[in-house]
């Protein structure tokens, strides 16, 4: 949500990148090169992904050798970095854990060389997921057991994303210390990508009951949205979002509902929640705390409409800032 940046840009100057329109993305509304990572990088995109990044980490050896030849031809120089696997992570669902047993995600400690290549510059984790700083010490403990000779060889160290430094509760003078004393330790370049952190609290999903349905007792509630198409995360992780106003769980004796979204899906609905009245047609439900994982997972599945964009100012009000119609579902398709 790049009109969002400015705010982003009081606290921060730099960015992070997965892809190759995220890294332009990076460069034209953030105003600075990325710190890229991806999975897999492409001989189409690598030339457009070394023009708009100040670093490059690669998932394998194998990318690295493979690219390795287009960043020395490169014009500029940009710091290369590789992704390790700890094989250690507090993350419980395996959807969001690089860590699982096979998991695709950065160099094992079997694989890594006795010594790493000299254009290796810097080492990159990401094993984080809305993590506390005493799970970033306990995968610190893990990393420096496994990779602490490799971390005598390189100048920077991305500790990843995932970590909730805004969360209310999280210890950020733990966090202070924690880095502070893992600088010292390792004569290292230092780098958090608190992209959740930025982002958690800061949004809501307002939907509305076009219907209410009844089958064997079970009452749902058809909102103009859809959980497939609009929050797949409800569904993939799977999560349950709270909704203002309402129970998060089943309350005896009051009106309760599962919520159903509006594609064809037979699974497109999650609940239950207690309502202190029963609901109605018209009502608004308003999903809390849907802005990080909602907007960039949507998909136009069932060409349902999309919810606009929009940011609200207490003192000028709502700013709608980017709707979206007919023709953005028609031109994707073809």
């Amino acid at each position: 949500m790049w009109s969002a940046f400015p705010i982003v840009r009081e606290y921060i100057p730099h960015s992070t990148a997965s892809s190759i329109h995220e890294a332009r993305l990076a460069w034209e509304e953030m105003g600075s090169l990325a710190h890229t990572y991806s999975p897999a990088y492409t001989e189409k995109d690598f030339a457009t992904i070394l023009q708009y990044s100040s670093h490059v980490t690669f998932n394998s050896f194998s990318q690295f050798e493979r690219f390795l030849p287009a960043v020395n031809q490169f014009e500029r120089q940009v710091s290369l970095g590789i992704r390790i696997n700890p094989e250690y992570s507090e993350v419980d669902t395996d959807l969001y854990n690089p860590c699982a047993p096979g998991s695709r995600m950065g160099v094992i400690a079997d694989q890594m060389p006795d010594i790493l290549p000299p254009e290796i510059e810097g080492i990159h984790f990401h094993t984080l997921c809305e993590s506390t700083s005493f799970n970033l010490e306990k995968t610190l403990e893990a990393i420096e057991q496994k990779f602490g000779s490799y971390l005598k060889q390189v100048k920077w160290f991305n500790m990843g994303g995932g970590h909730l430094m805004t969360r209310k509760g999280y210890d950020v003078e733990h966090l202070i210390e924690l880095l502070k004393r893992f600088k010292a330790k390792w004569d290292l370049e230092i780098i958090l990508e608190p992209g959740s952190a930025f982002a958690w609290e800061t949004g809501v999903l307002v939907s509305e009951v076009v219907d209410l349905v009844e089958n064997h007792g079970i009452h749902t509630a058809i909102l103009d949205v859809s959980f497939t198409g609009h929050m797949p995360d409800c569904l993939e992780m799977p999560y349950k979002p709270r909704i203002r106003g309402a129970h998060h769980e089943p309350v005896k004796g009051l009106p309760t509902y599962r919520m159903g979204g509006n594609s064809c899906l037979s699974g497109d609905f999650i609940g239950y929640w207690s309502f202190e009245q029963p609901l109605k047609v018209g009502d608004k439900i308003v999903f809390e705390d849907m802005i990080h994982y909602t907007m960039v997972k949507t998909t136009m599945f069932n060409g349902v409409p999309h919810p606009a964009i929009g940011i609200w100012n207490d003192a000028s009000g709502l700013n709608v800032v980017r709707e979206f119609g007919y023709q953005d579902y028609k031109n994707r398709m073809s």
